[in-house]
């Protein structure tokens, strides 16, 4: 993976990271390598340092005393967590969006709702979800939510998801849910729309995963993934 550059070189050691979890490269109780890190990027240790402690921050990682970093578990159940939790933080501020919707507010998620039908391909579609989710956390959400929904966020597979098919007709149903619960003033249901939607990404990204080999279909089936 080359250096990207106008990416912060943290930012950078994160993502490649990641990437290497969700490719199968890095795996539950593998060590991370920092001078390999170092080599592909072509950065230095200091940024990967400080990556790691991001992620170990994240709970994507632990490091051991005079032993290095090592991939903390990574399978279905761990992909469930993280999207329940997303669902969780996501459905505060969008009940909160709920409870007292500005007419701004409304008229920005609705033009967003009609860029995501519109939207030709899967990035296009993307980039008006994340777009969409920006618009009720910069009114509805506090500096602490916001940072914790960052994290979240990170763990994210952006590229990966945009690779997936048919995403767009299992989603938009969830954000045209949400809107509506938004405009009725009806924070419950609003809620419900962020926790069911972060469901579906969750048994979608894990019979992707399946589907790499990075996920074992043993593990999807005896935790009770769809495929």
């Amino acid at each position: 993976m080359p250096k990207v550059y106008g990416q912060k070189e943290k930012d950078s050691a994160i993502t490649h990271v990641l990437d290497l979890m969700f490719t199968g490269r890095l795996r539950g109780g593998d060590r991370v390598d920092r001078n390999r890190i170092a080599s592909e990027l072509g950065i230095s240790r200091v940024p990967i340092q400080e990556a790691l402690v991001q992620l170990e921050n994240d709970g994507v990682l632990s490091t051991r005393y005079h032993r290095g970093a090592f991939i903390e578990r990574f399978d279905p159940d761990v992909v469930r967590e993280h999207y329940e939790v997303f669902g969780v933080l996501s459905g505060m501020a969008s009940s909160r969006a709920a409870r007292d919707p500005s007419p701004r507010l409304l008229s920005e998620l609705g033009l967003q709702l009609d860029l995501m039908r519109a939207a030709g391909d899967s990035e296009v579609f993307f980039e008006h979800t994340w777009e969409f989710r920006r618009i009720i956390n910069h009114d509805y959400a506090g500096p602490r939510l916001r940072a914790a929904m960052r994290s979240s966020e990170g763990f994210m597979p952006r590229a990966l998801w945009v690779g997936i098919r048919d995403n767009q007709p299992r989603m938009l149903p969830f954000y045209e849910l949400e809107h509506r619960a938004i405009r009725r003033r009806d924070p419950d249901a609003a809620r419900a729309a962020c926790a069911d939607r972060s469901a579906m990404m969750a048994e979608v990204l894990i019979a992707e995963l399946v589907r790499r080999d990075v996920f074992a279909r043993d593990d999807e089936s005896a935790t009770g993934a769809g495929s």
